[in-house]
């Protein structure tokens, strides 16, 4: 929730929606326009006393449009602050980053690989320990962690592309039992349905890339903080020395996209589930991986933490290995073969191909992103290409 700043208005609490709707901003006193402004300066001047006239240095340091989309996305997840960087990576290496020599990582087995190759490349040029622990045994992270040795906890839930649930809350008391910082990527739940500083999390990661822009066309990556700490004011020194701001027009696009989440995720969670039931008793399919579903394993957990929708992730295992896999995605029509999730448009990838070597995702994996065309019709293209038309 986020406070009205009508000063004129009731004193009220408004909904995410209306907030994101209007952009947190409502009439630009000046203009009346209803749509924020882009400020494009990269400098910003000083007065006759060489005091900055705004508060703003340089757009390296900060930049109005950039911290009005900070502000928006710290009220939506209920953090005391946001930083974006220039890609989803960007804000994981800065989060690695604050992992010092000698110290240790914990990570599931599955998880996005990219996130995944660079703490394998962190552990064998910096001298960092890593352990990954596998998300769907209970006892896994707990049997992971090394008190006093381990200092960051990474995890993902539902964990891409198998959508595995971690409990969040049961995770942030294994890690601060532990001395350690538990950051969570939300990107596939996205602040809708799951808020992960409200479950314990230090810090909550998303690739703004995905649904909170929503329509394929920004590179952007997030972190938010229950409180300005330490850690927190190291990630700003490490963002600001390693240039992996976010750029204003980028900023302003992550806005306008933020402007509909509400609207995309329900439609996207609600065509899932619905694509989900629809497969689960196909017979070229081995089995749908999907939280919403109430034969999936950690479909509790997900009722639990995922408050509003279970997301518009899933995946389907198919029927005769990765050869009848990989041609499965070749005779879709609607879907688009292609990397990434969380748009508008529904995308389809056979996951462990993109993946590279250390992929430990089944060869018969399809992954699929949920879009926000008529359900329907991606049921269909899914049915005829699993038929082999």
């Amino acid at each position: 929730m986020a406070e009205n700043r009508d000063e004129g208005s009731p004193e009220r609490t408004l909904a995410d929606a209306t907030v994101l709707a209007q952009a947190g901003y409502g009439v630009d006193p000046t203009t009346g326009a209803v749509v924020p402004p882009l400020h494009t300066a990269t400098t910003f001047g000083r007065d006759s006393d060489n005091e900055l006239v705004g508060g703003y240095l340089y757009s390296r340091y900060a930049n109005p449009t950039v911290v009005h989309a900070e502000r928006l996305l710290a009220g939506l997840e209920g953090g005391a602050d946001a930083m974006l960087f220039a890609s989803g990576l960007a804000a994981v290496a800065a989060v690695y980053e604050t992992v010092p020599g000698g110290g240790r990582v914990v990570a599931p087995t599955v998880m996005y690989h990219g996130a995944q190759d660079w703490l394998r490349r962190i552990a064998e040029r910096r001298g960092i320990g890593l352990t990954l622990f596998d998300a769907t045994d209970p006892d896994g992270l707990g049997e992971a962690l090394r008190a006093g040795e381990t200092t960051l906890v990474w995890i993902e839930s539902p964990v891409n592309p198998t959508w595995d649930v971690i409990d969040i809350r049961a995770a942030a008391d294994q890690a601060h039992a532990a001395g350690a910082v538990l950051a969570v990527d939300s990107t596939v739940a996205s602040p809708m349905t799951t808020r992960g500083l409200d479950l314990g999390a230090d810090l909550v990661f998303h690739s703004a890339t995905k649904y909170l822009n929503g329509h394929s066309d920004v590179l952007a990556g997030a972190l938010i903080t229950p409180e300005v700490n330490e850690i927190w004011e190291e990630l700003q020194l490490i963002r600001r020395l390693s240039g992996g701001g976010l750029g204003a027009r980028d900023a302003w696009m992550l806005i306008r996209g933020m402007r509909t989440l509400p609207l995309r995720f329900e439609r996207s969670s609600k065509s899932a589930l619905q694509i989900a039931q629809a497969l689960e008793e196909h017979p070229s399919v081995d089995s749908v991986l999907y939280p919403g579903l109430e034969s999936h394993p950690g479909h509790e957990v997900a009722r639990r933490q995922m408050t509003n929708g279970f997301g518009g992730m899933l995946s389907i295992l198919v029927k005769g290995g990765a050869k009848e896999a990989l041609a499965l995605t070749g005779r879709l029509h609607v879907f688009v073969r292609a990397t990434s999730l969380g748009g508008v448009e529904s995308l389809a990838e056979h996951r462990a191909s993109v993946e590279g070597p250390h992929s430990v995702v089944p060869t018969n994996l399809v992954r699929l992103s949920i879009g926000i065309e008529d359900p329907a019709d991606l049921i269909a293209d899914l049915e005829q290409a699993l038929a082999g038309d």
